[in-house]
């Protein structure tokens, strides 16, 4: 099916959308106009100390806007997005810039059957073999563009189908990946088919494959002895999986598995090696009390829809979630996030959570809370086949779950304490204690630095002063003797509800406590840096405002194990969202 140039489908969809309106017998029927629009705007000035460098333009700016219409069955959208130009460090992969479409669809459903033409983003399962996506922050949409139909035969039976080209770049307009994505879902919800299943009780199973296309081609290739050798691409490589979720008042238990075809590409020094996956998750929860343990092991499973695509970033087919906690402190979140390593991981995670009720000795006149989260993610034991005897070309061999679980091998731990507690009518207190090792090698790509070892404090403070006016407040502290040292961040957030808030933050890197600091092995004088930033915010109806001033250091920015370099900057940012 031919989709056309993005301007001429969004003129169709509006003009479908202008004749659903004038359509005789649908006068009762009013259409729906709704959206939303979101725009970022930053000054940079030019700061050495942290090495801070405006570009040419001195301003970004970031903006989408979203209009939907619906009426009745019928829903029509589109998205406009400029970049001009983008943020510094955004977004994740290929660059944007320009202003034009950046999305839109036309949608249409009767009875059980759901047809979209366009843009569309779709998930199998949690989304091993296949996930279109957009994380608008981090600048990852990987929004596929073609059709998508979904159909339920019979109560319990859900059946998916898509196919299309994924979003790559933008470049005044929307710009797509080579590969063709084509993938199919069934799944069968146990408790809607049978009824004596009740509806407390349920068993999900789900199955889905997914195949990408690419023009075969040859690829000349760089052997260990230093010669070059032509590999000849596969046009189609294919992915399937099988997944169960049981569920009950009290459990939730979901597996699933996850194998590729050999699929050479530029990721894994284009071997034929399969690839595959298993994530388990288990919980378990009742009143006050909240336990959960999970465990993936992922082998050779990046799946892009271009063999050579310019950055892992780009063209992802499938997501591989995170088994870390996802912190929302500013240290722990902003200096050493996870990001998951989908060529070869092996992960677990526990969690306890448990509330001591009021009255108790513990729990006090206000009752407390306390959870206990661990996880650790290590490298595959790999053993690695001579790519010069090896006439298959697998590049190794490894084992799910099968771990190198020495120092070398270890990529992530992150193990800590809160206690939350409210002290009184006016006062909540929460405090948490954090131990990570990190491997920024291997998480950053940053060779040739040692793991980091590094522990951390968080007292966070809430006081409302009446029902309108309240401070938020954070004292953190991060030790450690590799990578940057040591670091201090406060937090203070004043809120006026319900429309004025303002707030300042300053992060300190001192390195130590003395007057020299060993760095990349060398001993060196101690530096000592401070990040201030404050904003002040306003807040009515749908609308939002914020202006950002300070400094913002070099790192990493993470949602959900995916992660963004982010540059020094200092300036002023302004920020501004609608809903309507």
């Amino acid at each position: 099916m031919h989709i056309g140039h993005p301007r001429r489908l969004a003129a169709i969809a509006l003009s479908a959308a202008w004749c659903a309106v004038g359509t005789p017998g649908s006068a009762q029927q009013l259409p729906e106009v709704h959206g939303n629009f979101s725009a970022d705007g930053q000054y940079y000035n030019d700061d050495p100390d942290i090495g801070a460098v405006p570009p040419p333009q001195t301003w970004g700016f970031n903006a989408w806007g979203n209009v939907v219409m619906t009426m009745g069955r019928f829903q029509a959208g589109l998205r406009l997005e400029s970049y001009e130009p983008s943020l510094l460090g955004y977004p994740a992969g290929t660059p944007y810039k320009g202003s034009g479409i950046g999305y839109r669809y036309i949608n249409y459903h009767q009875a059980d059957l759901d047809i979209t033409v366009g843009n569309f983003f779709e998930q199998f399962g949690q989304g091993m073999v296949f996930r279109s996506y957009e994380e608008r922050y981090l600048g990852v949409d990987n929004a596929m563009d073609g059709v998508r139909v979904k159909y339920r035969p019979l109560p319990g039976l859900y059946l998916k189908g898509v196919m299309g080209r994924m979003r790559l770049a933008f470049d005044d307009g929307t710009v797509k990946g080579e590969g063709l994505v084509r993938g199919a879902d069934a799944e069968l919800s146990i408790s809607e088919l049978d009824s004596a299943w009740s509806h407390n009780w349920n068993l999900i199973l789900g199955g889905s494959f997914v195949s990408k296309y690419q023009t075969a081609a040859s690829q000349l290739v760089t052997q260990p002895d230093g010669s070059v050798a032509q590999l000849e691409m596969p046009a189609n490589v294919g992915a399937w999986a099988g997944r169960l979720n049981f569920t009950s008042p009290r459990w939730n238990v979901y597996a699933e598995y996850a194998y590729k075809i050999n699929d050479p590409n530029r990721r894994n020094n284009y071997i034929y090696k399969p690839g595959q996956g298993l994530l388990v998750n288990a919980t378990y929860s009742t009143r006050g009390l909240g336990v959960s343990v999970g465990a993936h092991s992922y082998d050779n499973m990046l799946y892009q829809s271009a063999r050579n695509a310019p950055t892992p970033f780009d063209l992802n087919i499938n997501f591989l979630p995170p088994l870390t906690k996802q912190h929302t402190y500013n240290l722990p979140a902003t200096l050493y996030p996870y990001a998951t390593q989908p060529n070869g991981e092996v992960s677990y995670q526990g969690e306890v959570f448990y509330k001591f009720k009021k009255g108790t000795p513990l729990g006090g006149k206000y009752g407390t809370k306390i959870a206990l989260n661990g996880s650790t993610a290590v490298g595959l034991d790999t053993t690695g086949v001579d790519l010069l005897t090896d006439s298959a070309r697998t590049g190794y061999r490894s084992s799910l779950f099968a771990g190198n679980y020495d120092i070398d091998g270890k990529y992530f731990t992150d193990l800590n304490v809160e206690l939350r507690k409210r002290v009184s009518e006016t006062w909540e207190l929460a405090l948490t204690y954090l131990y990570f090792e990190y491997d920024i090698d291997v998480i950053q790509g940053k060779p040739g630095k040692p793991l980091v070892f590094a522990d951390m404090v968080v007292l966070e403070g809430l006081h409302n002063f009446n029902d309108r006016t309240s401070l938020r407040f954070e004292v953190q502290h991060l030790w450690t003797k590799q990578d940057l040292g040591n670091w201090a961040t406060a937090v203070a957030e004043l809120t006026f509800s319900p429309h004025w808030f303002v707030a300042a933050q300053d992060q300190y890197n001192y390195e130590t406590f003395g007057s020299t600091f060993i760095k990349d092995g060398k001993e060196v004088p101690a530096e000592r840096t401070h990040y201030p930033i404050g904003s002040v915010g306003y807040i009515r109806g749908g609308n939002r405002f914020q202006v950002n001033y300070g400094r913002q250091r070099a790192g990493i920015f993470c949602v959900g194990g995916v992660c963004r370099q982010v540059p020094a900057a200092n300036g002023l940012t302004v920020s501004i969202t609608s809903t309507f």
